[in-house]
């Protein structure tokens, strides 16, 4: 199974809000022909309307991949409209959060093939990064065409087990936020030395933005990457002495509290 298969049999795609719309942007720019996407979203943008996806008309009967991209807690609303996909012929991939695997095979029935995902927020440029599982019905190849899908906005790992999707979730799902809140607190930092709020804003954005993307595009331990830049008795030891004291205690608490509350979603 192939994305020739999907552009043959068609993708249905239920909800396209900003992770459907990364999605859906990035499938079309690799080639894949708007009339092979069926879009079913009761809110559409009228950038959605400009894409020739066939909105809110009747589905397939046996589309190669149904794509559930709506939140949580619309999936019990949701899912109706698509239930008639299930028992195998069609792949279900959902990025929705702390929805487990059983409930997609609650849903669809026996014999459905489902791979749960879990992407990030930076996937709206093109830089997310998303993790994947399927049940004992997903094949190979059902794992190979999510994993092609999905990596239309970044990169896609594989996970060994579902139950690592709660950590995954802590990690990456949840991290951009807290990577944005450490832009606010540097810039709020600065601002209190005496910088311009505008002049420590932008300091801090382009600094945590170019010290990513140094780290992954040189793919450097970012332990040494920190040394490199830490001169004995500098001023950037004097402020990793204060921060290193504080941040991984607070980051594990962060990353626990994160997982415990996808734990219970998961249990919901």
């Amino acid at each position: 199974m192939a994305m020739d298969d999907v552009a043959a049999r068609g993708l249905v795609l239920l909800g396209c809000g900003k992770m459907g719309s990364a999605l859906l942007r990035g499938w079309l720019a690799r080639g894949l022909p708007p009339s092979a996407v069926h879009v079913i979203e009761p809110n559409p943008s009228d950038w959605l309307r400009s894409t020739g996806a066939a909105l809110n008309g009747p589905m397939p009967d046996a589309p190669a991949v149904a794509l559930v991209a709506v939140k949580p807690q619309m999936m019990g609303q949701a899912l109706p409209v698509m239930t008639a996909l299930g028992g195998g012929r069609t792949l279900v991939v959902s990025i929705a959060a702390g929805t487990p695997l059983s409930a997609f095979e609650a849903a669809f029935g026996p014999g459905t093939p489902v791979v749960r995902s879990m992407p990030n927020t930076p996937a709206a440029i093109g830089r997310g990064i998303t993790a994947i599982i399927g049940n004992a019905q997903a094949t190979p190849a059902h794992i190979a065409l999510a994993e092609s899908l999905l990596s239309a906005v970044g990169e896609v790992v594989r996970l060994d087990a579902e139950a690592q999707m709660d950590a995954v979730t802590a990690v990456s799902g949840s991290g951009p936020a807290y990577v944005f809140h450490l832009i606010e607190t540097l810039a709020a930092a600065g601002e209190a030395e005496g910088l311009s709020p505008d002049l420590a804003l932008q300091l801090a954005r382009a600094t945590v933005a170019g010290a990513g993307a140094l780290a992954q595009e040189t793919g450097t331990d970012p332990a040494q990457l920190r040394r490199d830049v830490t001169s004995p008795g500098g001023t950037t030891q004097a402020g990793l002495e204060v921060l290193m004291a504080e941040l991984p205690p607070l980051i594990r608490r962060t990353v626990r509290a994160a997982a415990a509350r996808s734990e219970e979603l998961g249990r919901a």
